[in-house]
């Protein structure tokens, strides 16, 4: 996830590409989401939210990516308290540092009534999922010494049968069936990513070749694309089609419903089985490219450890609403009205979030490593070290 996240040695930067290219793809959807430009469940589909929509089936298997290539790394190393305790700490910094810094500029946008929530969301960010990727992906950290235990001494049809049933119970059930269950969170939860960490630990240790060839995994990629897209487009047009008018005494208004209104949106769900072969097709599509060791591959190991910063800055309570807004300022509306315009919108909206945060986390890094200079020595650090020492 972030330089903590693996081991010392030299990074593959295939991988780390990848990193990058999954962020790249996490920021599309929050830009897809909050420009408003996604099909809306029972009324007519313009151009632009067709290709957003499309755009929105590529770019669904960025998460899962993330969480993949976290796996890959993780259970082949040490997951020491230091490295948790350091994740903790970048949490905490993006959490209070720009809440801090939009009281200190006027631009807290925090009801009276919702302060109490919110401090709660500041102060607890982990316990409150301030940020819910972070609070699932500390779960799993936090479990990978187990996970790597039961990797290591299962057999391999052990664990095979262990994920598949993880996989039926998270994925493949709620795939096909039209209903939500109680106990699914659409991927967004550990449960899901312990799922994904497994099935990389899987892959890692066995060095499972997927899909034979860098061609066929483009392929898988692909095909769960269209996949995922074809879906969403067919349960939007039945529901389009069934939608009916309904009185709600709750709201004391008409509300228009349709067939199928909750399966719409089951294609573009983490845990959808089709993202998780988008996500295994791209993942082996990296695996397969070899990147010569020139100025290109130094700057994407550079830049990559900084990417979950990137998710913090832009997805903090007080900027994950507004960023659109604030890039609308400085470029203009976002153009809902012509395909090119709107794709080109997002290219320099998606640019500007991206190098924004990677800046941000580059001061953040520096910050943390003049204070582990200056406090190297102390008690406290060493009792840390002592405590990595007990554990590992």
């Amino acid at each position: 996830m972030d330089s903590q996240s693996i081991t010392k040695k030299k990074r593959d930067a295939n991988i780390e590409l990848l990193r990058i290219v999954a962020m790249l793809m996490i920021i599309t959807l929050h830009f897809n989401n909050q420009s408003k430009a996604l099909l809306e469940l029972g009324e007519p589909a313009s151009s632009v939210q067709i290709f957003a929509t499309i755009l929105e089936a590529i770019a669904i298997t960025g998460v899962n990516v993330y969480v993949l290539i976290s796996g890959y790394y993780l259970s082949s190393s040490k997951v020491k308290f230091s490295k948790i305790l350091l994740l903790i700490l970048q949490v905490y910094f993006y959490t209070l540092l720009i809440s801090g810094a939009m009281m200190f500029v006027g631009a807290y946008s925090v009801k009276p009534e919702d302060k109490l929530d919110r401090a709660l969301r500041y102060l607890f960010p982990i316990s409150s999922e301030h940020y819910w990727f972070v609070t699932a992906y500390v779960i799993m950290y936090v479990l990978a010494p187990v996970m790597n235990a039961a990797v290591n001494t299962l057999k391999r049809k052990q664990l095979k049968t262990v994920i598949i049933g993880l996989l039926t119970w998270f994925c493949f059930i709620k795939s096909i069936v039209p209903a939500k269950f109680g106990t699914d969170r659409m991927g967004y939860d550990f449960g899901w990513f312990i799922c994904l960490y497994l099935i990389a630990a899987y892959i890692r240790k066995y060095n499972v070749v997927l899909f034979r060839d860098a061609k066929r995994s483009a392929l898988v990629y692909l095909v769960s694309v269209i996949v995922i897209a074809a879906i969403g487009f067919i349960f939007y047009k039945i529901n389009f089609d069934t939608t009916t008018r309904i009185y709600s005494e709750e709201i004391g208004d008409y509300i228009y419903k349709g067939k199928f209104q909750y399966y719409a949106g089951v294609p573009c769900h983490y845990n959808f089985f089709f993202a998780l072969t988008g996500a295994l097709g791209l993942f082996s599509v990296f695996r397969f490219m070899r990147l010569k060791e020139n100025l290109f591959a130094k700057v994407i190991r550079i830049i990559a450890p900084y990417t979950l910063g990137v998710y913090l800055l832009h997805m903090h309570f007080e900027i994950a609403d507004r960023w659109v807004e604030w890039i609308e300022q400085i470029i203009g509306e976002t153009p809902l009205d012509n395909v090119l315009t709107f794709f080109i919108h997002l290219v320099i909206s998606v640019l500007m979030v991206f190098f924004a945060g990677i800046f941000v986390d580059w001061i953040r890094k520096y910050i943390f490593n003049f204070i582990g200079r200056v406090l190297g020595d102390t008690g406290l650090f060493r009792l840390i070290k002592r405590v990595d020492d007990d554990l590992c």
